[in-house]
């Protein structure tokens, strides 16, 4: 697969929000490999879920090939990659972690628009407690007794189904400009439902995080509950997540968009939840129907890369993979033929050397069947 630059985009001001590593360049770090002595958990300890800690096991042990995810880290030496972080995950066990520069296993990062999965997984759980009754809801219908303008009939048929799918029709620019203005304005949702129309709700794909955040204030809606409180409750502790940072806007509603700061083992267990089907140690934490739904293409994206969208996941098809992508290459990958999750953060351009990796070395180091 040859990849191209392809957006994924952040909040406003998100250049301020890292310092650039020149200092330490693409150094490898050199003491966070997964399988060093002592470290070793051989898989034939049994199921295991990672809600203390991940596991760490060798390559081999995992039926991978350690000599492919050597060539790995040197490529990304030789390419001097502005990688922060890269977790491979194979069976649940962390067979490569590696570390670059000043950045450390508990270092928490920006996770720029890999929040937006986040969110989608929550409307996914509040969907199977009842709170929303199904994804055609008429967005409008969520906040009552609220006006907008140029309420015309084709912003009243928007459906929550059209903005888990990036196709809610609204004339939204991604990009700075657009940050801005929701920044600037008194009620989010307000400035996003008052923006015209510029498509037919579900007719087309407009890649908006500031349709994301009105997931997050329909949650509040629909359940009651910060999305935060909902989320601590509902995912985060069941996952064992802990002292997460996530942004709110100025009403004090977590950002649907952006906003989450993470470690990379942190990020990982997301992408184990949906590997598992959304059961994690013995609870389903969120639905099977919900997984399959969320990360399977209901709309191109445009371009000639072939990438799919789904319910905030990308989906990659050349690399049998779904994907949560944030600016500057934060990743959590999901293989799920080859049981394979991979992490990154990063300060890079875009996600095509990150997607490189997989398809040059990660996945040919996968040795016969999952």
């Amino acid at each position: 697969m040859k990849t191209k630059l392809h957006p994924h985009p952040t909040q406003f001001l998100a250049l301020l929000c890292l310092l650039v590593a020149a200092l330490s360049g693409c150094r490898h770090a050199p003491a966070k490999e997964a399988a060093t002595a002592g470290e070793t958990q051989a898989s034939t300890t049994g199921a295991y879920w990672p809600t203390e800690d991940w596991r760490t096991s060798t390559p081999e042990e995992q039926g991978m090939e350690a000599g492919k995810l050597a060539q790995m880290l040197e490529a990304i030496q030789t390419q001097k990659l502005e990688l922060h972080s890269l977790l491979v995950i194979r069976h649940g066990y962390l067979v490569s972690e590696t570390y670059f520069g000043s950045y450390q296993q508990d270092t928490r990062h920006d996770q720029y628009s890999c929040t937006k999965s986040f969110v989608s997984t929550l409307i996914g759980i509040a969907l199977d407690k009842g709170y929303i009754d199904n994804t055609n809801h008429r967005v409008v219908d969520f906040f009552p007794g609220q006006t907008f303008t140029s309420l015309d009939e084709q912003k009243q048929a928007m459906t929550l189904e059209d903005v888990l799918t990036m196709r809610t029709g609204l004339d939204w620019d991604e990009g700075d400009t657009a940050y801005h203005e929701l920044y600037i304005s008194r009620d989010w949702v307000q400035h996003m439902l008052d923006m015209p129309m510029a498509a037919p709700p579900g007719s087309q794909f407009n890649y908006c995080s500031g349709c994301s955040h009105l997931l997050s204030a329909i949650l509040q809606q629909s359940t009651g509950m910060n999305p935060r409180d909902f989320a601590e409750k509902n995912l985060f502790e069941p996952l064992g997540l802990s002292d997460i940072i996530w942004e709110p806007n100025p009403a004090g509603i977590p950002i649907g968009g952006w906003g989450l700061r993470l470690t990379p083992r942190e990020m990982a267990k997301l992408g184990y939840l949906f590997l598992r089907n959304g059961q994690w140690d013995g609870q389903q934490i969120v639905s099977t129907q919900w997984v399959e739904n969320a990360t399977r293409s209901h709309t191109g994206t445009g371009g000639d890369l072939g990438y799919g969208y789904g319910y905030q996941w990308w989906t990659v098809p050349s690399l049998g993979a779904y994907t949560a992508l944030g600016l500057y290459g934060q990743t959590i990958m999901v293989i799920p033929e080859s049981d394979l999750i991979i992490v990154t953060t990063a300060q890079m351009e875009n996600h095509d050397k990150i997607f490189q990796l997989v398809e040059q070395y990660i996945l040919p180091a996968v040795q016969g069947s999952p």
